[in-house]
């Protein structure tokens, strides 16, 4: 890796100092309500009774929020000692919340023939397309949301009624190149100024929200809690091509994938902040993998991730890249990871690793990042000319930890602030100093926090 000095100060983040949501976000409120729903089942531990199973609550809920008028919302609400529904899928629909009560769970059902697109698509390993429907469904409206103290539980390690697996067993069968076809939680499509708010989600099936070809979406107070292992392709968020104006923040994500996942495929993605938010296990916070569409105008800071596979991360291949730029990650705090900082151009768990859709990622800004515990800091650019350009501006390593590093195709701007990463030569990669790399790193006792209870 070649240096160049430069004894002169440059502002790094002026580039990417407005990438954001465009949106003025406020927090949310709970709209008052058109109707209120009580509770007609108990939960059994964390799931229900067997002889509980095929008493949905689908028709109710979906009537409910039918004739409910557009600023107002279907409340669900326990009733003496019942405090759950069983539901089939369900349809959002415009200017309408979901609004699940505090105490209340409400429970995907176990039956794979409700949500299967075609007779017998859904429940299956290994087979191609998309064989199910979500629990929940925003398809072409706008202003509609999911909001409450409850939970909603998608059953992801239970088993289907009548089988002996589960739809997080089907995602291990479909190891390596296959598709499990299961629900997810949240899917919203054409879905502009959607809202989550306070809401707990639970073990999906498969990713638990995602959010495509959208303007405003608002996620705030949202807490996923799902396992580590064996719940795979569990992501937390998902916002993915054709959106814009996106904000998470003040929420708590832990889960068997991506913690948060910004997937630009076709149409890109840009204007998105994620802010205040604490993430737990996972694959952490992440760009990719499809970027062949664009990423742009990222802001992410006041960020913890606390044991993490990943911290920050970019991922991407041959298959399936492209323009990622404008992103800064500011006052962010990773501890154990293995991988605190990853830029990955040759991503293997999607696509062939070479093709037509070569990824680079231009003015990414890293600043004030603070990484403890060891692990590995990855640059690696895809070719000569697919590279990754980054600035590290006040970048800290805060203990003796063993730490390794991975630099190719990269040219990495150093400064003002301090970089203590012992960043090797490389291949085909070049780093500038800019200042005198002054500054300590901040202590990160405050950002690392408990993940809060929930009923």
């Amino acid at each position: 890796m070649r240096y160049a000095t430069c004894l002169f100060s440059v502002l790094l983040l002026a580039p990417v100092l407005a990438a954001q949501d465009s949106r003025n976000v406020t927090e949310p409120v709970i709209p008052p309500a058109c109707a209120t729903l009580d509770a007609s089942l108990t939960r059994a531990g964390k799931t229900l009774a067997p002889e509980d199973e095929q008493r949905l609550d689908t028709k109710r809920i979906q009537d409910a929020m039918d004739h409910c008028g557009k600023g107002k919302g279907v409340v669900l609400r326990a009733h003496g000692a019942a405090d759950a529904f069983l539901s089939g899928p369900l349809e959002l629909r415009a200017g309408v919340a979901l609004v699940v009560d505090k105490g209340v769970t409400l429970f995907e059902s176990r039956d794979a023939a409700l949500f299967a697109v075609s007779p017998g698509s859904c429940g299956l390993a290994n087979a191609p397309g998309r064989g199910c429907k979500p629990l929940i469904s925003a398809q072409h409206v706008s202003g509609a949301s999911i909001m409450g103290d409850g939970v909603i539980d998608g059953r992801g390690g239970e088993k289907l009624l009548g089988r002996d697996v589960s739809p997080w067993d089907l995602a291990e069968q479909a190891r390596p190149d296959g598709r499990q076809q299961v629900s997810r939680i949240l899917v919203a499509d054409y879905a502009d100024n959607f809202t989550l708010y306070r809401i707990t989600l639970r073990n999906s099936p498969n990713f638990h929200v995602t959010y495509n070809h959208g303007d405003g979406f608002t996620v705030w107070g949202l807490k996923i809690d799902t396992p580590k292992r064996l719940a795979r392709n569990t992501d937390g968020v998902d916002p993915g091509g054709g959106s814009k104006n996106i904000t998470i923040t003040h929420s708590y994500i832990r889960t068997g994938d991506d913690n948060v996942a910004i997937k630009g495929g076709t149409g890109g993605l840009t204007q998105m902040t994620v802010s205040h938010n604490h993430f737990y296990w996972g694959h952490g916070m992440s760009i990719g993998s499809e970027t062949n569409g664009g990423v742009s105008k990222i802001r992410v800071f006041d960020l913890s991730l606390d044991g993490p596979d990943n911290g920050i991360r970019i991922k991407s291949n041959g298959s399936r890249g492209g323009l990622t730029h404008d992103v800064l990650y500011d006052d962010v705090c990773v501890r154990n990871s293995p991988n605190p900082i990853t830029f990955d151009t040759g991503y293997s768990a999607a696509g062939t690793l070479k093709g037509d859709l070569p990824p680079t990622m231009k003015d990414v800004t890293l600043h004030d990042i603070r990484v403890s515990g060891g692990g590995k800091f990855s640059f690696n650019g895809y070719a000569k000319q697919y590279r990754i350009e980054a600035y590290l501006d006040g970048v800290w390593v805060t203990d003796d930890a063993e730490y390794k590093y991975s630099v190719n195709h990269a040219d990495l701007r150093l400064g003002p602030g301090a970089v203590n990463l012992k960043l090797p030569a490389g291949d085909d990669s070049t780093s500038s100093r800019f200042g005198g790399g002054t500054g300590a790193a901040k202590s990160c006792a405050d950002k690392f926090v408990e993940f809060p209870a929930v009923e």
